[in-house]
């Protein structure tokens, strides 16, 4: 098994494809494993990598890490990947009428390039025009942070989060925007600390040159 892989990462080398429209994930790893369970396997796999590269768990400062990096990739970093974190998004009447684009600007992106497993940080500004329904303003940072919180490529996750919000909005008119640092970029291979990546969606109305020239110019973009 060790060597098919390493043959398969021989032949792409340094070029990375993303083949998944959606996140891959193996949903009865979440029925095989409590989060405990997760957690002990993680770290005792953890640990096993650290004595590879050649540091002492003996160590005070160094015992307690395959634990805590366990720890943080369950119940932090990648709590995106477990469907039950899925943010619950109640709609309401737009009983106020307002039937311009809401945007909401800033929104912290922290991901992790599912390449290299090192992170992704950057802003996301998403909008949408309302069909009639609304959602609280803090959803809307939820669900980005729902879908950073799991390995990704940016590509896709502009498209998980505008695709999600089109259907719990119940309408076509999405726009999203992400604009982040890829430290796989910056800390390997290239080492360019300067370069971010950009990735735009425009669903309903957004596709059409008035409203996406409006969402930027509210942006400041």
């Amino acid at each position: 098994m060790e060597l098919l892989l390493l043959e398969k990462y021989l032949q792409m080398g340094e070029e990375h494809t993303s083949w998944s429209k959606h996140t891959p994930i193996c949903p009865e790893a979440f029925n095989r494993y409590s989060k405990e369970e997760k957690i002990q396997i993680i770290a005792e796999k953890f640990r096993d990598i650290m004595q590879t590269l050649g540091l002492d768990l003996e160590d005070d400062s160094l015992a307690g890490t395959p634990y805590r990096v366990a720890k943080m990739y369950v119940e932090e970093v990648f709590a995106g990947l477990d469907p039950k974190n899925m943010p619950k998004v109640a709609l309401f009447e737009n009983k106020y009428a307002y039937n311009e684009m809401l945007i909401e600007k800033n929104i912290t992106v922290h991901s992790m390039c599912e390449h290299h497993f090192v992170p992704i940080i950057g802003e996301a500004h998403v909008g949408y025009i309302s069909s009639g329904k609304v959602i609280g303003l803090s959803k809307i940072n939820r669900i980005v942070k729902y879908f950073c919180k799991r390995p990704q490529v940016q590509e896709r996750l502009t498209c998980e989060i505008a695709e999600h919000l089109a259907q719990v909005l119940e309408t076509k008119d999405v726009a999203v925007i992400i604009n982040a640092k890829h430290y796989c970029v910056a800390m390997r291979g290239i080492e360019d600390n300067t370069s971010t990546t950009i990735t735009a969606v425009y669903k309903g109305k957004f596709e059409e040159p008035f409203y996406r020239e409006q969402f930027l110019r509210l942006l400041n973009i």
